[in-house]
């Protein structure tokens, strides 16, 4: 969701600028960090989903490992 935020946030950004709408351009530019925020947050999301798989792996590791002796 937010790459196309960013995207429609440049596209308004152009328009205002091009027509001279400094209304516009100002909802662009705004519209266009929220989308950046909104991409920037899914990541993190995804990669602390991945670091927590990684630990839980590494946990299971440990207890089978412990289990053996």
């Amino acid at each position: 969701m937010g790459a196309f935020e960013e995207l429609k946030g440049k596209v308004k950004e152009k328009v205002g600028e091009v027509t001279n709408q400094p209304g516009l351009e100002r909802e662009g530019s705004a519209q266009k960090q929220r989308g950046e925020a909104e991409r920037e947050a899914t990541q993190d999301r995804a990669e602390a989903k991945a670091h927590e798989a990684k630990a839980k792996v590494h946990e299971a590791e440990q207890k089978a490992a412990q289990q053996a002796k």
